[in-house]
């Protein structure tokens, strides 16, 4: 039955109609409810936040950029599922060698056949082991996406030079 109709048999009944009056439906649109990419405040006030973080996402290409920069979204191209696969993956293998060392969101380039990652990480390790580290990353990389790859990368002292306001 449809819901007008189960309606129609609740409200035939006087016990019903009392009960009716004490309870009613209420229905709000979907849309008025916005909650993605949004950072609940705290009580406190004291979860960092990037500038990244910090703009919802609806200022994206106002206040912030995109995270990954390509063509393949545009209408005849190809790999647009494939590109986003390569670039979570990236992502992910970025956060787990860098591990808690990288501050700011990974940011992916693609210009025709070069690959450009751009991250802001902390001076955790000595420089040698993070110039073995960024090397390593760039020949994986490469031999897994089948294009040169580079790693722009930007180092900072401590975790909190890269927080732009608290909640």
């Amino acid at each position: 039955m449809s819901l007008l109709q189960n309606i129609r048999l609740v409200f035939q009944t006087p016990l019903a109609l009392a009960a009716a009056s004490r309870r009613s439906l209420h229905v709000t649109a979907a849309c008025a409810k916005t909650q993605s990419g949004k950072y609940k405040i705290t009580p406190k006030g004291d979860r960092p936040l990037t500038y990244e973080m910090a703009n919802p996402p609806h200022l994206i290409a106002h206040r912030k950029a995109w995270n990954s920069w390509n063509t393949s979204n545009l209408e005849g191209e190809q790999r647009a599922s494939q590109t986003m696969l390569e670039d979570e993956f990236v992502r992910r293998f970025m956060t787990g060698t860098w591990h808690g060392l990288v501050l700011s969101e990974v940011i992916i380039k693609r210009q025709h056949n070069h690959v450009r990652i751009a991250a802001i990480i902390r001076r955790g390790i000595p420089p040698r082991k993070m110039y073995f580290l960024i090397g390593y990353c760039e020949e994986l990389l490469a031999y897994w996406l089948q294009c040169p790859v580079t790693l722009e990368l930007q180092t900072t002292e401590d975790r909190k030079d890269v927080v732009f306001k608290y909640i």
